[in-house]
């Protein structure tokens, strides 16, 4: 038995290195043309290998901002699970930043309170869609269906207080509550709400009061909101009442007082949520305490090496 096995690997080994040499004999023999014609070849292959792996499961972002200190540092580089909320086509064309439509399959789960997101940007509150494609990162506070309310910083979901997360934080910084999302309530990041996460099929009721609430929202569900003489249109037809069309969840910086999130900018749609972080596998310095690019040499002596590997929670 042991002898069969033994001479079944020698001619595998046999085969593989005879195959090699006849590669490699063919490749003497191509002309220079030839031979460029299969580095691009092998390169283009490689490169759709790498594509598909960062649709399809992992994928690493890069930590822009200080909005989820110290839970994650800016300037780290994470590997995030794209798996679990459903794998998809790729979304982007890499180095250009350029969207692709994409097709996404059914997630494993749905994001969670708690968890720690990646997600597509969907705008500033003002903007139907954003100036450019990014990535943003967030803790996901409710989702559809649940009703937030923050009174002095501490937060509820459906009357549960949700306890701190573990590195969060609260700096004194000034807040201005003329951005706060959505416009016109005079909420501020401190206290806001109570404010109901929308979920597929609940029925907005419109006025001339409230429509500047929702204005953005319908739009970027794909439709036209105007308002004339105190009556809503939505797609050039009056009415009193608006059907969400998908189910949303609201994320939050760990840094709370130095997070632009969806206090800000709205509600951030469920089939956006493109994975949720695992760990750090880079971490270092890159700008100074004015935001200045930091150069490489400075960068290379601000490594965190103690932050390399840490699980992200």
């Amino acid at each position: 038995m042991l002898g069969k096995l033994w001479q079944y690997i020698v001619r595998f080994w046999q085969w593989r290195r005879q195959r090699k040499l006849e590669r490699k004999r063919r490749y003497q023999q191509m002309t220079f043309p030839q031979k460029v014609v299969a580095w691009v070849r092998s390169l283009a292959g490689a490169f759709i290998v790498v594509v598909v792996i960062n649709g399809l499961a992992i994928a690493a972002f890069e930590v822009p901002t200080g909005s989820m200190e110290n839970t994650v540092m800016a300037g780290e580089n994470l590997f995030v699970n794209k798996f679990i909320f459903g794998p998809s086509t790729p979304q982007i064309i890499p180095l250009f930043n350029i969207p692709l439509p994409y097709y996404k399959l059914p997630p494993l789960r749905d994001p969670r309170r708690g968890d720690v997101i990646v997600f597509i940007y969907p705008g500033d509150r003002d903007e139907v869609k954003a100036k450019e494609f990014m990535y943003y990162l967030k803790r996901c506070i409710a989702v559809a269906g649940d009703t937030l309310l923050i009174r002095n910083d501490s937060v509820f979901v459906n009357g549960e207080f949700m306890p701190f997360p573990e590195h969060a934080k609260f700096l004194p910084t000034p807040d201005d509550p003329s951005r706060i999302f959505p416009p016109g309530k005079g909420w501020t990041r401190s206290n806001y709400g109570p404010l109901r996460i929308p979920k597929k099929g609940d029925v907005i009721h419109l006025d001339g009061s409230n429509f500047i609430e929702w204005e953005i929202f319908i739009e970027r569900e794909g439709h036209d909101a105007e308002l004339r003489m105190g009556q809503v249109y939505i797609d050039g037809k009056p009415t009193n009442t608006y059907t969400v069309e998908r189910d949303y969840v609201f994320g939050m910086g760990d840094n709370r007082n130095n997070s632009l999130d969806s206090r800000y900018w709205g509600f951030i749609p469920k089939d956006d949520v493109v994975g949720t972080p695992m760990f750090v596998y880079w971490s270092w310095e890159k700008t100074d305490l004015n935001g200045n690019p930091l150069p490489l040499a400075k960068r290379l002596a601000r490594i965190r090496w103690s932050r390399l590997g840490t699980i992200v929670r």
